[in-house]
């Protein structure tokens, strides 16, 4: 049914086309375009209107530690261990995940703003305390330039919010053993 209500107005707008002095090309090509034209518009509207992982209404709402707590059990539904450091004395590594020798360092933060190279300065030097040869800064947010810079030449892992939703693969891939 909608092909049919499609097809009547690419005839509608080709002859439209036609009648008020287009040559026969041009008719054709509007009479093939003028039906994509709402297909595109409600495309480009549900994709406006579709928040990123960054937007997300859930993710805003969380604390620090909540974010943490996702992180953890996103981190255990790859089937390794994950210990959560303490508060305070954590030498900038929140979770260590995985098995000897395999573990992994991550540092979270939840932050309104990019994260900086703090966080991964942070990590990187607080993963030989926790006996951690790999480590990981994971955001909801993105990284500064800086910070990225830092992560490359340190081999630290960086997870920005576009990339939360593949962080199971990350940390599969970086707990293997």
């Amino acid at each position: 049914m909608v092909w049919k209500l499609y097809a009547v107005l690419a005839v509608a707008a080709g002859l439209t086309a036609y009648l008020t002095g287009l040559g026969p090309g041009w008719s054709v090509l509007i009479a093939l375009t003028v039906p994509l034209v709402p297909r595109f518009l409600i495309g480009v509207f549900s994709g406006a209107a579709t928040s990123s992982p960054r937007e997300d209404p859930a993710m805003s709402a969380m604390s620090g530690t909540e974010f943490e707590d996702y992180v953890a059990r996103i981190a255990r539904s790859c089937g390794v261990p994950v210990i959560m450091t303490s508060l305070t004395g954590d030498w900038g590594v929140d979770l260590i995940v995985g098995h000897r020798p395999h573990r992994l360092a991550v540092q979270c933060k939840r932050l309104s703003r990019p994260v900086g190279a703090a966080a991964v300065q942070e990590v990187v030097a607080g993963a030989p305390m926790q006996d951690c040869t790999r480590t990981m800064v994971v955001t909801n947010h993105e990284f500064t330039p800086a910070a990225r810079t830092l992560a490359e030449r340190h081999g630290c892992e960086l997870v920005a919010g576009a990339d939360l939703p593949r962080l199971r693969s990350i940390i599969r891939r970086l707990t293997a053993q």
